[in-house]
C-alpha cells in the first residue's frame, strides 16, 4: 500500500506542484489549502505524514500540529515556513513537528526528508508499561509507580517510545536526536541527558539510584522494564 501524505498549504501552485511530485513517487497525496480544512483531515483520516505550512489562514501549522497532538495523533509532521530564524524552528519542533524545512528549498531535498521520515515511520504500539509505571501514548499521560498522574510534553512521549522500542538494549543519543528531533537537530545531546534526568524524577522509586533508566556513559541509554524480576531470577 503507498504511503498517503496530507500537503496543508494555501499556496495553490506550490500545493499542486508538491502534491504532483510526491504522486510520481508513488505516493497518494491529499491537498487542504488552510488549517482548519487541514486539521479536520488529520484527524478524520490516517496518513502516514504530513506536510505542513506554518503561515496559514484559519489556523496556523503550529497550532494545527499542537491540537493533532493533543488529540493523540502521532501522525509525522515535516513543517515548511518562509521563517528562517532558529526559534522558529525550534518553535516547529516543540510543537510537536519532526522536521522543518525553509522556504524556498529544493524539491529533491523534501523529497529525502520524506522519505527519512518514512522510512522511520511511527510504532503501532500505543501503551508503554515498565514496573507499575503506565504511559499512554494516545493522551500524552502517564500514571507512575506512586499512583500520581503525569501530564507528557511530546519530547517526552516519544523519548519514551524510542526506548520503549528496544527495550534492554543500548540506544544511542544520536538515535533519540535522529527519531525524536528529525534530520534538523538543533538539541545538543546533553538535552536528551536532562529529558532523561526528568524522566527518572517521575517514573524512578529513587532517581539517584535508577531501576529503569540506565545511562551508558558515552554511548545513551537503556530502558529495563522489569528490573525487579529480572534481579530475582539473579538470586
Amino acid at each position: 500500500m503507498n504511503s498517503r501524505i496530507l500537503v496543508v498549504e494555501d499556496e495553490a501552485h506550490l500545493a499542486a506542484g508538491i502534491a504532483e511530485n510526491l504522486a510520481a513517487e508513488g505516493y497518494d497525496a491529499e491537498v487542504a489549502n488552510d488549517g482548519v480544512s487541514g486539521l479536520e483531515a488529520l484527524l478524520r483520516e490516517p496518513f502516514d505524514l504530513v506536510i505542513l505550512d506554518v503561515m496559514l489562514p484559519g489556523l496556523d501549522g503550529f497550532t494545527v500540529c499542537q491540537r493533532a497532538r493533543k488529540a493523540g495523533n502521532t501522525t509525522p509532521v515535516l513543517f515548511l515556513t518562509a521563517r528562517g530564524d532558529p526559534a522558529d524552528r525550534i518553535r516547529g519542533l516543540e510543537a510537536g513537528g519532526d522536521d522543518y524545512l525553509a522556504k524556498p528549498f529544493h524539491l529533491r531535498e523534501l523529497l529525502l526528508r520524506v522519505r527519512a521520515i518514512l522510512r522511520r515511520g511511527r510504532p503501532p504500539e500505543a501503551a508503554l508499561s515498565f514496573g507499575d509505571n503506565r504511559v499512554d501514548f494516545r493522551t500524552f499521560t502517564a500514571r507512575a509507580w506512586d499512583g500520581r498522574e503525569h501530564e507528557l510534553t511530546f519530547k517526552e512521549a516519544m523519548i519514551l517510545r524510542c526506548l520503549g522500542q528496544r527495550p534492554g538494549e543500548v540506544v544511542t543519543r544520536e538515535d533519540i536526536l535522529d527519531e525524536v528531533w528529525g534530520s534538523e537537530a538543533f538539541p545538543s545531546t546533553r538535552t536528551i541527558d536532562n529529558f532523561i534526568l526528568r524522566l527518572r524524577k517521575r517514573f524512578e522509586p529513587d532517581p539517584e539510584r535508577p531501576v529503569y533508566f540506565h545511562t551508558i556513559r558515552g554511548v545513551g541509554y537503556r530502558l529495563t522494564l522489569e528490573p525487579r524480576r529480572e534481579q530475582e531470577d539473579a538470586l
